[in-house]
């Protein structure tokens, strides 16, 4: 429902024929483009996830519980309802519920310390480009909010009374003591979050689109927080609206943010389908 409105407010506001109009505009090689690229940026991923487990885990088997936690993704609220697939795939696996939520936590934490690690970086680099509009708070709003519930899990440990939450907190203390294992992580983070920065810019430049490659760099994280949010299929609704709102400021028109959006889900959709098969696999 939530999705729904969202939608419906948007294109309201845009027109669905413009959007769509513009949409099948769009260079194919550029979508295929971003289609390989999203995978590879699950498979560089899943290395990430490897190193926060121990020796015995396979890579390749991550990788295909990932592929399936990114088709999932699809179609449950914000973009971390894979992230449950991926636990519960783990789990089976293990048996250890401890391990498998503090190792896709870490996953994700670890890509958000480098999301706004690029954030707080390209608004320096770019505050000319936003002085004056409403990112010249929200972006630092979001990143002092991050900074304050990472104080609150790790420094406060809310919840460690709790035996399955106390176990976390153990997981966590091994891998604050390996410091190149926090490095290594990082450094692919950063790599994964560049991708998928390069992605949409691609999107956009197959929709002949002309914008500074250091707005998507700004955006993106913006984009990211506020599609996480749990209120929404897979971001739906969320994701266009900031869209339009953040290139907007950037002279973007409305139809044009939102096609822009709409086929880079498309495209991250796309190469989410080879998760389906994976799935299906593993179910025989």
């Amino acid at each position: 429902m939530v999705s729904s409105s969202l939608l419906y407010f948007v294109l309201s506001k845009t027109g669905v024929e413009k959007v769509f109009a513009i949409i099948k505009t769009i260079n194919p090689f550029a979508f295929i483009a971003v289609i390989f690229i999203y995978i590879f940026s699950i498979y560089v991923s899943s290395i990430r996830w490897r190193l926060l487990l121990p020796d015995e885990f396979k890579g390749k088997r991550l990788f295909s519980f990932y592929l399936i936690g990114s088709f999932f993704n699809t179609f449950l609220p914000g973009l971390v309802g894979g992230d449950a697939v991926k636990t519960y795939y783990l789990y089976k696996e293990t048996n250890k519920g401890s391990l498998s939520f503090a190792s896709v936590f870490m996953d994700r934490y670890i890509g958000f310390i480098s999301l706004m690690t690029i954030a707080l970086i390209s608004f320096a680099a770019g505050f000319k480009y936003v002085k004056g509009s409403l990112i010249e708070w929200l972006l630092p709003v979001i990143i002092f909010s991050f900074l304050i519930g990472s104080f609150a899990i790790f420094r406060l440990r809310l919840g460690k009374g709790i035996k399955a939450i106390s176990e976390f907190y153990g997981y966590f203390n091994e891998y604050s003591s390996q410091k190149m294992l926090l490095v290594k992580t990082l450094m692919l983070s950063v790599a994964i979050q560049i991708m998928a920065i390069l992605s949409m810019y691609i999107i956009a430049l197959g929709l002949g689109q002309q914008i500074s490659l250091l707005y998507f760099f700004i955006f993106f994280p913006v984009i990211v927080t506020i599609s996480t949010l749990p209120i929404s299929i897979s971001g739906i609704g969320l994701r266009e609206g900031a869209f339009v709102f953040l290139f907007g400021t950037a002279g973007v028109k409305p139809e044009m943010a939102t096609a822009m959006s709409f086929a880079w889900f498309l495209s991250t959709a796309s190469g989410g389908l080879v998760g389906l098969f994976e799935y299906l696999r593993l179910k025989t």
